[in-house]
């Protein structure tokens, strides 16, 4: 189990690196308009994220 765990989180730091590298401009412009946003949105995007990842989780199982 521990094996998957540690390739999901792998694969999830590839996945982030993957705009920093490709456009660096583009990711800084990414977290200046995320600094514009309150705290209300932050926390609906990061529910938003957790309830995607466990919905296909299930869908995955």
């Amino acid at each position: 189990m521990m094996d998957w765990v540690w390739g999901a989180l792998a694969l999830m730091l590839v996945f982030e690196g993957l705009l920093p590298f490709l456009s660096p401009t583009a990711w800084r412009q990414v977290f200046e308009r995320a600094l514009k946003l309150s705290d209300g949105q932050i926390r609906f995007l990061g529910l938003s994220s957790m309830l995607v990842g466990l919905l296909l989780l299930l869908l995955w199982r």
